[in-house]
């Protein structure tokens, strides 16, 4: 595919950067940008040498939420919004995990990699919900939060409604939610939607690869991928013991699997694991 509003880089140790590209236009979403990200994202879990993902924006925003003339063009069209957002020809990344996962931005719960979300600036609407389905938020020291929708005359979108509870607490779910008002970083990371935030100096992506560096290094993939995938199954399910025994039938799965022998002789030895790259049935093929 031909990017124009995103890009993306691989580095040696295995983490990839991607970049919503739009500076000039905060990085507005709009849906070449949705068929680029989904593109490109399938692309990397699809590479066995990528460890995790970094998502970021290009200059100082992250992104401002849907550009404006496309949010201009739904008080004038006919055409149904959902028809507008997922279309046939996108790319499917992370689809056929889990029923639930396919679907808008959920996919990214469905991705063998893990992905960070690396917040350098302002973050408003739809791309609340982008940094939702990440799996790791850092974002730099005073960034402006809003959902935006409430100011809009729209409902809470993409699942927010059901996911930030889960994240936040319903209390400031609610707050957030209701009064689509602005928070700053410090607040959000407060309420524990962010894992850390960080100076807005140069030095911030710097940060943010430390932990996708130490994902990629020290964690084996197929843990990770396994760890995903248990943490929003679970989200699914309200039987604790289900999660117990589940868990316990991974463990015995995953015990007669390479990761396990080389994770403990690493420990036993005192060095760095040399996890292999993840085996060709574990990835995903992208669709153009």
């Amino acid at each position: 595919m031909d990017l124009k509003v995103t890009r993306y880089e691989i580095r040696e140790n295995g983490v990839a950067t991607v970049w919503l590209d739009r500076p000039g236009r905060g990085n507005s979403w709009t849906s070449r940008m949705n068929a680029e990200l989904r593109w490109t994202m399938a692309t990397l879990d699809a590479d066995p040498t990528v460890r995790a993902v970094v998502l970021t924006g290009g200059g100082n925003q992250f992104c401002v939420g849907a550009d404006t003339k496309a949010l201009d063009f739904y008080t004038e069209t006919d055409e149904k919004y959902a028809d507008t957002v997922n279309k046939p020809e996108f790319a499917r990344p992370g689809y056929g995990v889990n029923p639930e996962f396919d679907h808008d931005l959920v996919w990214m719960w469905g991705l063998r990699v893990p992905v960070i979300a690396a917040i350098n600036g302002a973050c408003a609407g739809i791309a609340v919900a982008l940094a939702g389905y990440c799996d790791l938020r850092y974002a730099v020291e005073g960034a402006k939060f809003t959902t935006a929708t409430p100011r809009l005359g729209l409902p809470a979108e993409y699942g927010l409604a059901w996911l930030l509870p889960r994240v936040v607490g319903l209390a400031n779910a609610a707050d957030i939610l209701i009064t689509g008002r602005i928070l700053r970083s410090e607040e959000l990371h407060h309420m524990g939607f962010l894992n850390g935030v960080h100076p807005r100096d140069e030095h911030f992506l710097d940060k943010v690869y430390e932990v996708a560096d130490y994902i990629a290094t020290q964690v084996s993939p197929a843990s990770a991928t396994g760890a995903k995938r248990q943490i929003y199954t679970e989200l699914l399910h309200s039987n604790v013991g289900t999660a117990v025994e589940d868990s316990k039938a991974l463990i015995e799965q995953f015990m007669q699997q390479p990761d396990f022998k080389e994770g403990v002789a690493a420990m036993a030895e005192r060095r760095t694991p040399r996890f292999a790259d993840p085996a060709p049935e574990t990835l995903l093929t992208p669709r153009a």
